[in-house]
């Protein structure tokens, strides 16, 4: 008989956007993070502000995860990542293999200037401005090497590299991307980034300018499957990653909160800030198009921009789709299972 393994995520962080939310409501959401669960191994994607408590809230520790998975390197996806290592290690079982952490490369290049600067900005720390995943890992642990080396010589304590190790994902060269010129191909096809006994991770480029490469990242099990967008705009490669999946958590943001917020402050720092989130982000009335199109069972949004939006603005179409619809709180489970007739079939 085969083990229930309960294939699930639990949403320990939805809100999207590198600040706290202010105004009703703030703080009720923590920043972007989902564990996905299989059985007793937990792989947790994007490390957002506070993922280490929403973790224990979840009944879970760093020595239960496997891996971590990071779709960009955008701040808000990535704050909590030396902490989560850090303060992670006091759970960790000598005998366990690393944590593996896997996400985006050394961008390459600087992005593109802004049509609307008047003059190039000066990059930050521009003999390294651009490190991918394993490179910024380092640079945090050396950032903090004070306190490690207090607690490796002082009190015999172990470091976080010897229980996290960081690696960049390879994007296959005949997919034809360039971060500046290609940044998102068309037709790009999925391809494996991590398997284990449990799982098995695809991943694609989605298309969230400037920052490249951004990822969607696919979780297949043999009881069911969830598709975690990362940020995006409605783009295509998502909905070849989604297809037939159980569960889709794709982002939202409220773009008349973009022209509430940004609209009538008539500075070029604010309408660039407007072009990146209409260039960059997904309605949730696009979310649930693309979701229809991937033919996903069921649709969750997370990462919402603002965090203090009401749900309704999330809900007001939910009509249109026509499976289960979830706009998650923070630490809320749903499965991603597949019911025992599916399975047969499958």
């Amino acid at each position: 008989m085969l083990e229930n393994l309960n294939p699930r995520v639990v949403t320990l962080g939805t809100a999207g956007g590198p600040r706290w939310w202010t105004g009703k409501d703030a703080g009720r959401r923590s920043g972007i993070a989902t564990a996905v669960v299989v059985g007793q191994a937990v792989y947790l994607v994007d490390a957002g502000s506070g993922v280490g408590n929403q973790l224990m809230k979840a009944g879970f520790t760093p020595g239960d995860l496997r891996g971590i998975f990071l779709t960009h390197l955008h701040s808000d996806h990535t704050i909590d990542l030396a902490s989560l290592a850090i303060f992670g290690m006091f759970t960790m079982s000598r005998d366990k293999a690393p944590v593996r952490i896997i996400g985006p490369g050394d961008r390459g290049e600087l992005p593109p200037v802004s049509p609307r600067a008047t003059a190039a900005p000066t990059p930050v720390f521009p003999n390294n401005p651009t490190p991918g995943t394993a490179a910024m890992f380092s640079s945090l642990m050396q950032a903090y090497a004070t306190d490690l080396n207090d607690r490796v010589i002082d009190a015999l304590r172990p470091s976080p590299l010897d229980y996290f190790l960081a690696s960049d994902i390879q994007i296959p060269a005949a997919g034809g991307y360039h971060p500046n010129q290609n940044p998102t191909p068309q037709g790009f096809k999925p391809f494996e980034i991590y398997r284990d006994e449990l799982v098995t991770v695809t991943a694609t480029l989605v298309e969230h300018p400037p920052i490249a490469p951004a990822f969607a990242f696919r979780f297949d099990t043999d009881q069911g499957s969830v598709t975690i967008s990362g940020d995006t705009a409605p783009c295509e490669n998502l909905v070849r990653l989604a297809q037939n999946t159980d569960l889709l958590l794709h982002e939202a943001i409220d773009f008349e909160w973009v022209q509430r917020t940004y609209g009538s402050v008539g500075t070029e720092e604010a309408r660039a800030s407007m072009d990146h989130h209409r260039k960059s982000h997904t309605s949730a009335l696009q979310a649930i198009d693309l979701a229809g199109r991937a033919g996903a069972t069921a649709l969750a949004l997370h990462h919402l921009v603002p965090g203090t939006t009401p749900e309704s603005v999330w809900k007001a179409h939910a009509e249109k789709f026509p499976g289960d619809f979830f706009i998650p709180n923070d630490l809320d489970v749903i499965s991603f299972a597949r019911t025992s007739s599916e399975m047969a079939v499958a």
